[in-house]
């Protein structure tokens, strides 16, 4: 415990009941007891916060990566939606794509072919 081998335990014990006496010593040994109790409360307590402030730190982070992944999908949106752009883009592509009409259009047959299913040789019958 703290280092201390049994013997240096027992030099303190016999000096402690030297100095106190029997009828002080109990009392003494309770003291020392809650003193210890509550630095080991203490630490605990310190521990804990320390942990939690490590927990919110992670947290902290982590939101900070979602904050600027928003970012970015809000700015990718409004250039998607920036209807300036997109109308230039539009008058850009109209541009590039002239519409193209043939010279000439074929010529419609003068008189409409007539379908008929009946043989046309009466060898075939």
């Amino acid at each position: 415990m703290f280092g201390m081998g049994i013997t240096e335990i027992f030099l303190i014990a016999i000096v402690a009941i030297l100095f106190l006496g029997p009828d002080k010593l109990p009392s003494t040994m309770v003291e020392i007891a809650k003193f210890f109790r509550s630095v080991k409360g203490t630490i605990n307590s310190a521990k804990a916060t320390i942990e939690d402030e490590i927990k919110l730190s992670g947290i902290k982070d982590s939101v900070l990566d979602y904050q600027k992944e928003l970012t970015n999908a809000s700015m990718e949106l409004t250039n998607m939606t920036d209807f300036s752009k997109i109308g230039a883009d539009v008058t850009e592509i109209g541009k590039d794509l002239t519409l193209e009409l043939p010279a000439s259009a074929p010529a419609a047959p003068k008189e409409p072919e007539v379908v008929t299913f009946a043989p046309k040789n009466k060898e075939e019958a």
